[in-house]
């Protein structure tokens, strides 16, 4: 088989997963939730705000310096406003669903090209590389 052949088949059946996946209720879902939070400034502005404060507290603890009691209450305190916010929670969780699902498809290819077959439950577990590795996982 030649590789242009290949290749086109390749390409076809991604092009058919991606369409899976845009037709995926649950994908779906969770883009409009994302289209819901790019369209709130008051929720993108809490979002922004809540990481610029996390970022900087990250920063004081890489550089060994010690964070203050007020100053983890009101990183707490803004955090919990923010997934007090529908539009931001739900925004928070079509982004963990979205990394899930490419995280899983990402796997099963990488997996398939690896063992050059598809690959079993066992093989996708967490901490498996796969038949003959010899880490005993």
């Amino acid at each position: 088989m030649s590789t242009e052949i290949a290749e086109t088949i390749v390409t076809q059946k991604t092009r058919e997963l991606c369409q899976a996946l845009l037709d995926e209720p649950a994908l779906r879902a969770a883009r409009q939730s994302i289209d819901a939070f790019l369209a709130d400034n008051k929720a993108q502005s809490q979002y922004e705000q809540l990481m610029a404060k996390g970022q900087a507290l990250q920063d004081k603890q890489r550089n060994s310096q010690p964070l203050s009691g007020q100053e983890i209450a009101d990183f707490e305190s803004e955090r919990d406003a923010l997934l007090a916010n529908p539009v931001a929670k739900n925004f928070l969780e079509a982004q963990e669903h979205l990394h899930e699902t490419q995280q899983a498809i990402t796997k099963q290819v990488s997996k398939t090209l690896e063992l050059g077959r598809l690959p079993a439950g066992e093989d996708l577990e967490e901490g498996s590389c796969g038949h003959g590795c010899g880490c005993h996982h």
